[in-house]
C-alpha cells in the first residue's frame, strides 16, 4: 500500500531589531551569558512589558510580501508551560487573534510555479537557551535570548515533495532578509523550523497521527529529518504498529530521530489573554506607510542592475546576492558614480576587505567611495595611489580628500618634471634603451616603473608613457 505524507511547517524567525520585543535589552548575538537581561525579560514581579513598535512593522512587511491579511486589531496571549529556559513560566505569544491571517508564497519548481498557503503569521518572544555539555551532570541557562522578538509563520500542509520544502524555505529566507525583516543568520539561530508530519493510505481523506520535529536551524536538516520521519512512520504502519503523537528531535550528526516529549495540543498550554498588554491597533495609513518603505527584493535589484545600470549578468547577480551589498552599490550610483566603475570597486576592493558591509559603510560611505573614484578619473591621483587611499579610508574612516591632502598624494602631471626624471632614467640604462629600440616594446614597463618608483607611485602613468615614447623614438 502506498502512503501519502502530509507536511506543514512552522518557521520562527528573529526580527532584525536592536532591542527586545517588550523591553530595551539588546538582541545582539554573542554577548556574555546572561548579560542582556532585565527584570522585564526575566518576568520579575511588578514589572510590565511594553511592545516594541518596530516588531509590528517588520511583521507587516512580511505580510505585504506574501499577501497576508493584516488585522486591524490583534491581541497577545500567554502560552503557559513549564520549562527551565522560560523564567516567567509562560511565553507571550498570539493565539486566537494573530496579527496576520492567510497569505501564500510562490515557489518556482521544475514543474512550474507552486503556491504554498500560509495559515497565519504572529509575533511572540523567544525563550532562553539551555546548554548541555556531554559528560557533565550540570546544565547551563543563558537568558540573553529571552524576549528576543520572533515572527512565527505557520504554513498549510501544501508540500508535495522534499524539493518543495527546500525551495519554499530558501525563498522565504530571501524575502525575510531582503525585506529587512530578519538578518537570516542560520548559524546564530535567526531562523528555526518545526515540521509537522503524518502519513495516510492513498485514497484516505482523514489525516494520520502527526508528530512534530522541533528546532531545526538548517534547511538541509529539515529535508533530511522530514524524509527520515516519513520513512519511520511508514515502517511503523506497515509492520502493524501505531504512530504515537509526540515531539521529536533530529540528530543530524547521526541521522536519527529521538523522542523529546509527548505532543501538546493548544489546550495543554492554557492560553489566555495577556493582561499586561493593550491590543495592537493597525490603521490603513500605517499599513500604507510600511508598504511605501518596502526595500527591493533580490529579483528587483538584479533587474535594475542589468536594465538601468547595464551591468553584466555576473556583476548583477553577485552584487544582488546580499541586500546590504546591493544597497551599497545602488547608493554609489545614486551619488553619481559610474555603474560599471562602482561595480568594479565593490566586487574588487570592498569585498576583498572581508569586513561586514554595514561596518565598512560606517568608515566609507558610498558617496565617499564615489569621490575617490572621481579623483582617479580626473587625474588627481593615480590608480595605484587610489588603492592606498582606499585602504586608509577603510581603516580610519577619513575622507579621500583629507587623506590625499595630508599625505601629499596628488598625482604628478607636470610634464617638465616628469620629462627630467625620464631623461635621467634613459641615460642611466643604455642597455634597456637599446633593447627597446631593437623592438622589445615590453621594456617600456621597466622605464615607467622606474619613474613610479622615484615618485612613490604619484606620477601620471599615461603622461609618463607618452614622454618615454617620444624620447625613445
Amino acid at each position: 500500500m502506498k502512503y501519502l505524507p502530509t507536511v506543514g511547517l512552522e518557521i520562527h524567525s528573529h526580527l532584525a531589531t536592536e532591542t527586545k520585543i517588550f523591553c530595551g535589552c539588546s538582541t545582539g548575538f554573542g554577548g556574555e551569558p546572561n548579560s542582556h537581561s532585565c527584570p522585564v525579560c526575566l518576568g520579575m514581579p511588578g514589572v510590565l512589558p511594553v511592545l516594541n513598535r518596530r516588531t509590528v512593522e517588520l511583521a507587516m512587511r512580511l505580510a505585504l510580501r506574501v499577501g497576508g491579511e493584516i488585522r486591524h486589531r490583534s491581541y497577545f496571549a500567554r502560552k503557559n508551560y513549564f520549562y527551565p529556559d522560560l523564567p516567567k513560566g509562560y511565553q507571550i505569544s498570539m493565539f486566537e487573534y494573530p496579527l496576520i491571517r492567510g497569505g501564500c508564497l510562490e515557489v518556482d519548481t521544475p514543474g512550474g510555479t507552486k503556491f504554498i498557503r500560509l495559515n497565519r503569521i504572529h509575533l511572540e518572544e523567544d525563550a532562553g537557551k539551555l546548554i548541555h555539555q556531554e559528560g557533565h551532570a550540570d546544565s547551563y541557562f543563558d537568558v540573553n535570548r529571552c524576549g528576543v522578538p520572533l515572527v512565527e509563520i505557520v504554513t498549510e500542509p501544501d508540500f508535495e515533495s522534499l524539493d518543495d520544502i527546500s525551495r519554499f524555505l530558501n525563498r522565504l529566507k530571501e524575502i525575510l532578509v531582503f525585506s529587512g525583516v530578519s538578518r537570516g543568520n542560520m548559524e546564530q539561530g535567526d531562523i528555526r523550523v518545526d515540521a509537522n508530519i503524518s502519513i495516510r493510505p492513498e485514497g484516505q481523506k482523514e489525516l494520520g497521527t502527526r508528530t512534530e520535529i522541533k528546532n531545526m536551524n538548517s534547511f538541509a536538516n529539515v529535508v533530511s529529518a522530514v524524509s527520515y520521519e516519513i520513512d519511520r512512520q511508514t515502517g511503523i504502519v506497515e509492520t502493524g504498529g501505531t504512530v504515537v503523537q509526540e515531539t521529536l528531535l533530529y540528530d543530524a550528526d547521526n541521522d536519527r530521530i529521538s523522542p523529546m516529549r509527548s505532543k501538546e495540543e493548544a489546550h495543554d498550554y492554557r492560553y489566555f489573554p495577556e493582561p499586561d498588554l493593550v491590543p495592537i491597533v493597525v490603521s490603513e495609513e500605517w499599513i500604507e506607510r510600511v508598504r511605501s518603505e518596502l526595500p527591493p527584493l533580490k529579483d528587483e535589484f538584479i533587474n535594475r542592475f542589468k536594465v538601468e545600470y547595464m551591468l553584466p549578468d555576473y556583476d548583477s547577480e553577485t552584487l544582488a546576492a546580499s541586500p546590504d551589498v546591493a544597497v551599497y552599490l545602488d547608493d554609489m550610483v545614486k551619488a553619481g558614480g559610474d555603474p560599471k566603475k562602482s561595480s568594479n570597486w565593490v566586487l574588487g576592493k570592498v569585498l576583498e576587505t572581508k569586513i561586514d558591509i554595514n561596518e565598512f559603510r560606517k568608515n566609507v560611505p558610498p558617496d565617499e567611495l564615489v569621490k575617490l573614484q572621481e579623483f582617479t578619473d580626473d587625474g588627481t591621483i593615480s590608480g595605484s595611489i587610489a588603492k592606498m587611499v582606499f585602504d586608509d579610508m577603510a581603516a580610519t574612516g577619513k575622507s579621500a580628500d583629507v587623506i590625499i591632502k595630508s599625505s601629499g598624494l596628488t598625482q604628478i602631471s607636470n610634464r617638465d618634471e616628469l620629462e627630467k626624471l625620464a631623461r635621467g632614467i634613459i641615460e642611466a640604462n643604455p642597455k634597456e634603451v637599446e633593447k627597446y629600440r631593437a623592438g622589445k616594446k615590453q621594456v617600456m614597463g621597466f622605464f615607467v616603473g622606474q619613474v613610479m618608483k622615484l615618485t612613490k607611485g604619484k606620477a601620471n602613468p599615461q603622461e609618463v608613457n607618452a614622454i618615454f615614447r617620444e624620447l625613445l623614438s
